[in-house]
């Protein structure tokens, strides 16, 4: 298992884990009419979507990051009329 897979696996708990956590303060606040713990059920989904969106974007990134090309050095060229023109 490589370490996306490991990353995966784990946002995918934890993001699964909070959610439902969420969802059961969510119920718990509507049935019981506390609407304070209505807000931290709202609260407590909406932070588990984006704690898995951002493992996501991690996962993304460290795949890009991996695939991209390294050590090509960019070196500009004179300017002609302001411009600045860049040769690979």
């Amino acid at each position: 298992m490589n370490s996306r897979t490991k990353i995966l696996h784990a946002t995918r708990w934890t993001g699964g884990i909070t959610l439902l956590a969420g969802i059961m303060i969510f119920l718990y606040g509507i049935f019981s009419h506390i609407m304070p713990a209505t807000g931290i059920g709202i609260g407590t989904i909406v932070g588990a979507i984006m704690s898995f969106l951002i493992g996501m974007f991690f996962i993304a990134t460290e795949e890009m990051v991996e695939n991209t090309e390294k050590g090509i050095e960019i070196t500009p060229i004179k300017p002609r009329n302001g411009l600045y023109l860049v040769k690979r």
